[in-house]
């Protein structure tokens, strides 16, 4: 077997996503992807079209969650690959709802300080029902777009709802040791999501909470960013994953990539899968 792509890391219509689970599946099937683990924000509700989607094309699809939490009041995000179908536990869905009500909550009040600060207005009823609830803000990031404001999509999360802006408003605050556990608690293997965009906190504080992996390979890294995280998974036992961050084909969007843009060697897919389930020797790409 000389060569197998994965990517694990991207987003469909069940959190802010611009295509369809199954619409993912089949662009992973085109480019050519062999593994793929959908990793919809803070929801698994998107994983069972993908699986249906998955079979029919013959790829192999990871049930997976990034789970949004709080570390050094920096939002950091945990990508979880569940190993069993514990993607539908009720417990884990209750929890998940939850917080889907609170991004609820948060997108209302982003809308109004939107209004008072920035004299932008846009419709809340209309994102939530498109988001299908579980609000993010490349949801209220399109809207503005949609509405006919002339800013880039940059700009409005750099002046308008980036951390430092007057309109942002947190998400429900998970300890990111608590998030860590929750996943694991659901059987998953669970990776540090894009270290390279952490701005408030050394790596290595995040190195003994627990992680199995960390997102070396990542869209927006730059090459000895990449050699650094390798590095830190050598020398620390974690495990390199790899992820495009793919929530669709936008021009306007500039910090994500393509369904399999963004792979990892052979040795890295190996250490991977053996850690995740022990799959590697009997995988078959495309069954």
């Amino acid at each position: 077997m000389n060569k197998i792509i994965i990517d694990l890391h991207c987003h469909s219509t069940a959190s802010d996503g611009i295509l369809s689970p199954t619409e993912v599946i089949r662009r992973a099937k085109s480019n050519n992807v062999d593994i793929l683990a959908l990793t919809d924000h803070d929801t698994t509700l998107g994983i069972p079209q993908a699986l249906t989607a998955a079979e029919e094309v013959r790829l192999t699809l990871i049930p997976g969650i990034e789970l949004s939490t709080d570390f050094n009041n920096e939002s950091i995000h945990v990508l979880g690959y569940f190993r069993d179908e514990n993607y539908k536990n009720p417990e884990l869905l209750e929890f998940l709802e939850d917080l889907k009500k609170k991004r609820e909550s948060r997108a209302n009040k982003i809308v109004k300080n939107l209004k008072d600060f920035y004299n932008i207005e846009i419709d809340i009823n209309k994102i939530i029902s498109e988001s299908n609830g579980v609000v993010a803000r490349p949801h209220i990031a399109k809207a503005i777009l949609e509405a006919g404001y002339n800013y880039t999509w940059e700009e409005i999360f750099d002046k308008f709802i980036g951390n430092d802006s007057k309109a942002y408003v947190p998400n429900k605050k998970i300890e990111t040791q608590d998030g860590i556990k929750l996943l694991k608690k659901f059987n998953c293997f669970v990776s540090l999501a894009h270290p390279v965009l952490i701005k408030k906190s050394s790596i290595d504080k995040f190195l003994n909470l627990g992680f199995d992996g960390m997102e070396a390979y990542y869209a927006q890294n730059f090459k000895n960013d990449t050699l650094k995280l390798i590095g830190l998974c050598r020398t620390n036992n974690l495990v390199a994953t790899c992820g495009s961050d793919f929530h669709g084909i936008d021009p306007n969007d500039s910090k994500h990539g393509d369904i399999g843009d963004i792979t990892m060697p052979l040795e890295d897919i190996h250490n991977f899968l053996k850690t995740y389930n022990g799959m590697f020797n009997n995988f078959n790409p495309n069954y």
